[in-house]
């Protein structure tokens, strides 16, 4: 039961989506898996922070979401608004695609890594959905280790599938008409997660 939940929230659109998405449709197959490498190692700090308790102190206190959530939230915006300004770019030279595509390349994981790392709403999945699965009682080192962990892998597992499926289409994705969509549809929904994340709760 763990495990299909896993896999059914996993594949639900979101940042880490649209990120991926982005970076594999402008740098290629290695771009998005830099990306996946990223949000994965996100992924891994978060379940540790679980386990010794640090995502419980984040969640309980509005000040310290607060803090997570506005950078979360400036940060994705950030990236939606450099995806706007890279396709206004490309539009005006054809010359400038190959230098960003390069500088793309180097930050995919940073971009991947923060995107997870600074969304608070992970933290809050990993101490809300976790402990169902946790019997009442027992120790929780361990089994949110094994979970988070694991909820990891089918994270690296599924992204991998989809990174492959984008590249395979990539041809297509890559015509300059077809790109500026993309681009400028990835663009406007980082945006508007940004937007929506500074509206989250404690």
């Amino acid at each position: 039961m763990f495990v299909i939940m896993c896999i059914l929230l996993i594949i639900l659109p979101g940042p880490d989506t649209a990120i991926a998405t982005k970076n594999t449709l402008t740098v290629g197959r290695t771009g998005g898996f830099k990306t996946i490498l990223g949000t994965c190692c996100a992924l891994l700090i978060h379940t540790l922070a679980a386990v010794v308790g640090l995502s419980a102190i984040i969640v309980k206190s509005a000040f310290l979401f607060s803090i997570f959530k506005y950078f979360g939230a400036v940060y994705l915006v950030y990236l939606g608004i450099k995806t706007l300004w890279a396709l206004k770019q490309n539009k005006t030279t054809a010359s400038d695609i190959p230098a960003e595509s390069k500088y793309e390349g180097k930050s995919c994981f940073k971009q991947g890594f923060l995107t997870n790392l600074l969304n608070p709403k992970v933290a809050v999945f990993f101490l809300t959905f976790l402990p169902q699965f946790v019997e009442s009682g027992s120790q929780s080192f361990l089994p949110f280790l094994i979970m988070g962990i694991t909820y990891m892998l089918l994270t690296a597992l599924w992204f991998l599938f989809y990174i492959y499926l984008l590249d395979q289409i990539r041809a297509f994705m890559k015509k300059p008409k077809t790109q500026s969509v993309i681009e400028g549809i990835t663009g406007t929904v980082l945006i508007g997660f940004g937007i929506k994340l500074t509206m989250e709760k404690a």
